[in-house]
């Protein structure tokens, strides 16, 4: 069965709730600082098939999951989107699909100066086929 939000979704897309659970096992896995090859292992299944629950191009069973939450320490609940909250973001999307955006993002946040992320931001913005420099001041 589907879920509600699967109807506006093209069927070319992963399912917004099994993105969700995705990068909420994601987030449990990189809190413990373990590689996809690390959980894998642990599942007894491989690192690729981790990348895909990961991006929520393959749903994770029930068995998985429970599997998965306790090699995490986390509760199985704990990956389950709450009924009452919003879908994620289609920026949060965006991380799900290109490999080192969350390196990235982590590596941006941590520069000291503005003035270094603003050199960063300059420098992808001009390397992205058709996007156009942005140019206000980057604030702290």
């Amino acid at each position: 069965m589907k879920s509600p939000d699967s109807k506006s979704v093209p069927a070319h897309l992963p399912d917004v709730i099994d993105v969700e659970v995705g990068l909420a096992i994601r987030r449990a896995r990189v809190r413990l600082k373990l590689s996809q090859t690390d959980l894998g292992r642990a599942l007894g299944i491989s690192f690729q098939q981790i990348q895909k629950y990961e991006r929520g191009a393959n749903r994770v069973s029930a068995s998985m999951l429970v599997k998965a939450a306790r090699f995490l320490n986390v509760s199985a609940a704990d990956l389950l989107p709450p009924d009452d909250a919003p879908p994620a973001p289609a920026i949060a999307r965006r991380f799900t699909e290109v490999r080192g955006v969350e390196e990235l993002v982590d590596a941006y946040c941590a520069l000291p100066q503005s003035a270094q992320r603003r050199a960063v931001l300059d420098l992808v913005t001009a390397m992205a086929p058709g996007k156009a420099p942005v140019l206000e001041e980057a604030s702290d």
